[in-house]
């Protein structure tokens, strides 16, 4: 017999609604109940979706302490340290939307709390079950490019800033590097297993966020739309970090690898304003080699995949719930992920190169 799993959510805006359409989709799921901390908000959520055996709250503490196997937690950023921690101290396993935390000190926390509570916490990088995110991991992982030296990711869109609370440093911490640039860097860090970063030197701005040329809420405007970094990891490694909400261009370029006997380009999917970063499937892959002497590049064909992307990261937690496995995309490791944007944004605001500390 299937075992039924029973899942809270922890915030109900938009992209809460993403996770509670895939949990749908699952036979073994039931939904108990969901929390928001604004007055009503969670009962109109449960309402308008007609979930009628799904209690209400106000406060996500009373939620927890329901019958739960797991949560997803679908708050605004600087939420996402203290109702992970309360969910994994309750003994609640995980599923938190990217980014992990808005400081390093938060995601340290974070780790800690699933080490001392056996559960598993799952960050919410949906692109990695792009088979051809796979792909690009094993080439770069195989050998084929040699010594790699120098990666370059990033990508940026011409017009696709939000609004809301996305702009509002109180409650997002940070602006595109947080919400699209953290794809980028989980997509190249993957690939090379996670090294680790030693230093960084940034820069960022906002010049369209606050233009009420480019958007509404100009007035209210407090993050980063632009940022670029250069980080220094162990092994003689570089990696050339940047990303756009906004910009007068159409691409920030291709993500590259480098290395002494290959190279790799990565194209990122899609087309538009709000395309050219890689919060989606991968485009199209070229190797760059030397054939018989002459210098030869090669498309690499793109694997066919039509599942939902959104739907295999919900239903992978839902199975490592279920069947007792390791979290599919750990905290421990997006934690180095937050030590380099927590770096980035020290540099940018010091106007100098930092030094990136792990607590391990």
């Amino acid at each position: 017999m299937i075992k039924t799993v029973r899942i809270g959510i922890i915030g109900s805006g938009g992209i809460a609604h993403a996770h509670i359409n895939q949990y749908k989709r699952l036979p073994n799921v039931q939904i108990v109940g969901v929390a928001d901390v604004v007055p009503g908000k969670a009962k109109q959520f449960v309402d308008s979706l007609s979930l009628t055996d799904t209690q209400a709250f106000e406060d996500h503490r009373k939620l927890l302490e329901l019958d739960l196997d797991g949560v997803s937690i679908c708050t605004p950023n600087v939420s996402h340290h203290v109702t992970t921690v309360d969910a994994l101290r309750a003994g609640k396993h995980v599923l938190l939307e990217k980014p992990m935390s808005v400081t390093l000190a938060e995601a340290v926390d974070m780790v800690k709390a699933t080490k001392e509570s056996g559960k598993i916490l799952t960050i919410g990088f949906q692109p990695r079950y792009d088979p051809n995110m796979k792909l690009v991991q094993d080439i770069v992982q195989s050998g084929k490019l040699g010594k790699v030296y120098y990666v370059e990711t990033g990508g940026g869109r011409r017009r696709g800033m939000p609004g809301g609370t996305f702009i509002r440093k109180d409650l997002a911490g940070a602006g595109a590097m947080a919400d699209i640039g953290c794809y980028s860097l989980d997509m190249a860090l993957n690939a090379m297993g996670y090294p680790r970063p030693l230093t960084v030197s940034s820069f960022t701005s906002n010049h369209f966020g606050t233009n009420k040329l480019y958007h509404p809420e100009a007035d209210r405007f407090e993050v980063e739309d632009f940022g670029v970094a250069m980080i220094r990891f162990e092994n003689d490694l570089v990696l050339q970090f940047k990303i756009s909400w906004a910009m007068h261009m159409d691409t920030l370029g291709s993500t590259m690898f480098l290395g002494t006997d290959g190279g790799l380009k990565v194209n990122p999917a899609g087309t538009g304003n709000w395309s050219g970063v890689w919060d989606g499937k991968v485009g199209d892959l070229t190797l760059f080699h030397d054939f018989m002497g002459q210098p030869t590049s090669t498309p690499i064909p793109i694997i066919e995949h039509t599942q939902d992307l959104f739907f295999e990261k919900v239903r992978d937690f839902v199975d490592a719930v279920s069947e007792g496995h390791p979290a599919p995309i750990p905290g421990e490791q997006i934690l180095i992920q937050q030590a380099i944007i927590d770096g980035v944004l020290r540099s940018s605001e010091l106007k100098r190169e930092v030094a990136i500390e792990l607590p391990y």
